[in-house]
């Protein structure tokens, strides 16, 4: 359901030239409906346009960065609506292309906590910059749910994962913070409620720089990460796997809360 219009779903918060993105749907571990990655295209751009703005950090309130798509809202639409949407997503909330499609040149950081699954997992590591505290689960959820990994699996691909991107986009299986680190997918693992004050500092690091230079940098990376996201639509997007029974079963059993039945390829 669509949160009240008095909430402010994205926070908007700058001190100096470092800019605060916070998730404000704590009471659903910050699942991504449409209104929420409307709301953080628009916080996005509101960055990109500050001039006294250098850095963004992007964190989630309450327990978790993000628990993904709200399964309830985007994957339970009737057939009618995936096919005229061309997609689980609402009309303009595609979040595939969103930091390259909102943000120009500046460097965007995540500083991830609890849970990073799904949609949000392309979020994270979109970012030009990743802090996770320890312990942080991150989960490819797509696998398991009959969609697909191949997004995250190239952007991790892209990071430097190689046979650990194939790993968790085929199994779909947790990781932690560590196991990312320890793969070179992630900058810093912050102790325990600490991953804001450390993406902070890595704020101000790359904030003292020069902000053209850095730009510079961040233009290249940006531009390659959409030539990624560019091929990966290209190859999957005639595939529909939102109209399969598989996905079907799949999000109907997570929001009923129970296994999934045997899934059939079909």
């Amino acid at each position: 359901m669509p949160d009240t219009p008095t909430k402010t779903l994205v926070e908007y918060e700058r001190v100096d030239n470092i800019v605060t993105l916070t998730l404000n749907r704590p009471e659903k571990l910050n699942a991504f409906n449409d209104e929420l990655v409307g709301a953080l295209a628009d916080a996005l751009r509101r960055f990109d346009v500050d001039a006294e703005a250098y850095v963004a950090i992007i964190r989630g309130r309450g327990r978790a960065f993000s628990s993904g798509a709200d399964v309830h809202q985007r994957q339970l639409r009737k057939r009618e609506e995936f096919e005229a949407l061309g997609g689980p997503q609402g009309w303009g909330t595609n979040s595939f292309d969103l930091l390259t499609r909102a943000v120009n040149w500046k460097p965007v950081i995540a500083a991830a906590h609890g849970y990073v699954l799904g949609l949000a997992v392309g979020i994270v590591f979109d970012c030009d910059l990743i802090v996770a505290e320890t312990n942080t689960k991150f989960q490819i959820t797509e696998t398991s749910r009959g969609l697909g990994g191949a997004k995250y699996w190239a952007t991790l691909a892209q990071r430097g994962g190689g046979a650990f991107a194939n790993e968790v986009a085929l199994t779909g299986r947790f990781f932690t913070a560590e196991e990312a680190a320890a793969r070179n997918l992630i900058n810093r693992v912050a102790p325990e409620g600490m991953h804001l004050p450390v993406a902070m500092e890595l704020a101000r690091e790359v904030a003292a720089n020069p902000p053209l230079s850095v730009r510079s940098t961040v233009r290249v990376r940006r531009w390659h990460m959409a030539q990624h996201t560019r091929e990966v639509i290209n190859m999957t997007v005639g595939e529909k796997l939102y109209l399969t029974g598989d996905f079907q079963e799949a999000a109907r059993a997570f929001a009923e809360k129970r296994k999934p039945g045997v899934f059939k390829g079909r």
